[in-house]
């Protein structure tokens, strides 16, 4: 058995109106539609490239 990845909590905490069409497809790709909605993602190399994209915006912490 593998080791299980650890999720993130993901928090948008700045608007996506205004952003680059990659950054705001990236912050709703992690499932964030909205400001200080919270979401936890899995810890893979996808989500890390996404929340790298848009970190400007998130406010990212370890989950659990």
């Amino acid at each position: 058995m593998g080791k299980q990845a650890t999720p993130f909590k993901v928090t948008l905490v700045r608007s996506l109106h205004g952003q680059l069409a990659n950054i705001a497809a990236s912050a709703r790709g992690l499932g964030l539609r909205k400001i200080h909605q919270t979401v936890e993602v899995a810890d893979t190399p996808e989500n890390r490239g996404m929340i790298q994209t848009a970190v400007h915006l998130l406010k990212v912490e370890q989950a659990g």
